[in-house]
Order: structure tokens, then C-alpha cells, then sequence
């Protein structure tokens, strides 16, 4: 039962965790089991194999985790590189200042191009470094594709686009932790080189897995990288996947059977069909917070996230009362600002296993929420103009047609 009981169900807005889809609690719902049996080592070789596709690669070799995005970015850094190397990477939320952190703290050279909150990373400031930096001292660019705290999504194609320009070897680092399986993202036609996401986003998994895959550019790299790491070590991985038993240590039997059907969920909607679902219930979000007459955080069009809506609130009001009400009043979880734009902003989290009614749902949810908070909303606008413009893109159900 819950710890704090509410009836009905919780309907969680946040960006991460997001709802369990009941496929995937079943297929969790299981007792442990021998992973050194016949049967563990074949679901993990289809997986690593199916897990590509959510990456959009041929070529990579990915990593199933048992730790959160933290410990994935942690993972990407220390295989690839060495104490005192440069680091280009852009601070324009909290989650990019949170891998920034981490990167100093493991005594890279973190050369950081900040924005304002609600701008994207500044590329030109990259373009402008790459060009001087002939004799190619920085030895990895690190962003963030899509910052939850702010609602910003990255150019990466363009990142790519300046590496390549200049001829610069730089490794491609990715947090994709609230874009994989979301947003458009295309690890080998964009040269990334390690590309990361947690399974409690988008996979819409419990936290637990945190998933890595590298191009064979990053695994040349993990021979000369000098940083310390054991837990995270590929090469303990790769040494295992040799041997046909693919795991170091111990993983979590019950993730590895939710992530095989929240897999099949995706392969079954069509990964290019769910990229387009999480546009619509954006563009459907992004509608309602200009009919409620209040302001994205994400400060151009080019920027805005189909993951998560970061709506700015009246100075009068304080939009970590809207997050307590919701939860209090209607058992509405939505997400706090954090750090800079803590009090000033609130998050709709849309994405994962989602549809267009939960959506509207949580809609009418927020306008109540703000009538009680004393900000002047007409009830029902927000509502109205999302399912003006749901009820004309959304397509049928691909597998009931």
C-alpha cells in the first residue's frame, strides 16, 4: 500500500520516474534466479542487442548497469579519459551542473561554456574553441541533450556537425538520460561516442539500470585512459561478454525482465511512432501553458524539450506551493524548480509510457491547482486547446488498426 495514502491513483507528471507500465510490473513480478544459468546470459544477449536500437546504432557496444544516471555518466568519463584532461562542457541546468561537478571532482580539466537557464548550450562559443584548439588539447566535448530542470534540448547534430568541420578527434560524450527512446536521437549518424540514459525515464522502468553504449572509438579510447575505475570497468564487461556469461557481478534479474518488455512495448508501438507521440503530448502541453497565460522557461522554439514543460509562475506565487497542493489536494505529482529556478518555475513531465487522455488529465489537474493558488486561470482553456489539437493529430493506435 502506499506510504501516504491517496485514493485513487497517483498521477505522476514528473520527469523522471515516470509511470510503470502494468506489462512491465508483471513481467518483474518474479522471483531471483541463478544469473550464471543458461537462461540469464540468453536474455541479456538479446537485449544488448535490441538495446541498440533504442540508441539508433550498428556499431556500438552497450553496457546494462545496475546503477542510476549518475553512475552512467561516471561510467562514460572514466573509461574514456585521464585525470588532467580538457573538457568542454556546457552548464545550463542542473543536471548538466550536477556532471560538470562530477567531472571536476574526478580531476578532468572542465572547460565550461555557461548559458543562461532556459537557453540552450551555446555552440558557437564550441565552434569558436574547436577552431583555436589546433593542437588538440581537449580531448572530449560533454552535453547534456535534454535538461530536465530547465526544458532545454540540444543541438547535436550541430555538435557534430563543428567536430567534424575542423577535423577535431574530441570523443562525443551524451547524457541522453531524458531523451533515449523520446526525443529523435541517432548515436552513429551523429558520431557520438558514448551515449547514456537511466531506466526509470523514458524506458519507463524503476530507477536501478543505468544503460552506456559506446562507439568503437570510446572502447579504443579505454586503453590509454589512466582514470581509476573498477565497478564501472567496460573491460570487466567486455571480458565476460567474451565468455558468453556477460555479467562482472550480480544484476538485477527482476530489471532485466521488465527492460525485455518494456522493449517489446516500444518495438511494438513503432520507436519512430513513439518519438512522435512524445511531440504531440509536448506540443499539446506547451498549448495549454500559453492558453493559461503563463510562459515556457525555455527561452526559444528551437530549445523546446517534448520531454518536460518548465512553466514559469507570477513572482507573487511560490511554484513549489503549486507542487505541494497538487500532491495534497488531488494527488497530482509535478516537478519542483530546482536551484536557480527554484520558486519560479513548476514541471509537467511528459514522456514515457503516456498517453493523450493521462495528459489531459494532469492539464485540467494544473488548472485547478493554480485557481487554488490564486493565479487568475480559466478553467478549462489549458484543457481546451490541448485536446483542440490532440483531437486532430492523434493517430490511430498503430497495433489496433
Amino acid at each position: 500500500m502506499d506510504y501516504v495514502y491517496g485514493p485513487g491513483r497517483n498521477h505522476l507528471f514528473v520527469p523522471g520516474p515516470v509511470n510503470i507500465p502494468e506489462q512491465v510490473i508483471r513481467a518483474m513480478n518474479r522471483n531471483n534466479e541463478d544469473y550464471r544459468s543458461p537462461a540469464v546470459p540468453a536474455l541479456t544477449k538479446v537485449l544488448l542487442e535490441d538495446v541498440k536500437k533504442i540508441f539508433k546504432t550498428t556499431s556500438g557496444t552497450p553496457f546494462l548497469i545496475p546503477t542510476t544516471g549518475t553512475g552512467a555518466w561516471e561510467s562514460a568519463l572514466t573509461n574514456t579519459l585521464s585525470p588532467g584532461d580538457r573538457i568542454v562542457s556546457f552548464l545550463i541546468g542542473q543536471f548538466s551542473l550536477l556532471w560538470i561537478d562530477q567531472q571536476q571532482r574526478l580531476n578532468f580539466n572542465v572547460d565550461v561554456v555557461e548559458s543562461d537557464w532556459g537557453q540552450g548550450a551555446n555552440l558557437d562559443v564550441l565552434a569558436s574553441k574547436i577552431a583555436a584548439d589546433k593542437a588538440h588539447t581537449i580531448k572530449a566535448i560533454c552535453i547534456v541533450h535534454n535538461e530536465t530542470a530547465t526544458g532545454v534540448t540540444n543541438n547535436l547534430a550541430t555538435v557534430r556537425k563543428i567536430l567534424d568541420h575542423y577535423q577535431h578527434p574530441a570523443l562525443f560524450l551524451v547524457d541522453g538520460v531524458s531523451s533515449i527512446c523520446a526525443l529523435d536521437f541517432r548515436m552513429d549518424e551523429w558520431g557520438i561516442d558514448v551515449a547514456l540514459t537511466g531506466s526509470q525515464k523514458a524506458l519507463s522502468l524503476p530507477t536501478g539500470m543505468g544503460i552506456v553504449c559506446a562507439s568503437p572509438k570510446a572502447l579504443e579510447a579505454t586503453k590509454t585512459a589512466k582514470s581509476v575505475r573498477v565497478f564501472f570497468d567496460w573491460n570487466d564487461y567486455l571480458k565476460f561478454y567474451k565468455m558468453g556469461t556477460y555479467w562482472p557481478y550480480t544484476p538485477s534479474i527482476q530489471l532485466l525482465y521488465g527492460l525485455r518488455a518494456a522493449l517489446d512495448l516500444i518495438f511494438e508501438e513503432g520507436l519512430d511512432n513513439v518519438i512522435a507521440r512524445h511531440g504531440r503530448l509536448a506540443k499539446a502541453t506547451r498549448l495549454a501553458v500559453e492558453a493559461w497565460g503563463l510562459k515556457n522557461c525555455t527561452q526559444k522554439e528551437e530549445w523546446f524539450s517534448d520531454t518536460v514543460t518548465a512553466v514559469v509562475i507570477p513572482p507573487y506565487i511560490d511554484s513549489s506551493e503549486i507542487v505541494r497542493r497538487a500532491w495534497k489536494r488531488y494527488n497530482l505529482s509535478l516537478g519542483l524548480g530546482l536551484n536557480k529556478v527554484a520558486g519560479k518555475v513548476f514541471r509537467i513531465g511528459h514522456l514515457g509510457n503516456l498517453n493523450e487522455l493521462q495528459l489531459l488529465g494532469c492539464l485540467a489537474g494544473v488548472e485547478m491547482v493554480l485557481k487554488d493558488v490564486g493565479y487568475p486561470v480559466k478553467l478549462g482553456s489549458g484543457v481546451a486547446a490541448a485536446s483542440a489539437y490532440l483531437s486532430n493529430a492523434t493517430p490511430l493506435i498503430p497495433s489496433r488498426i
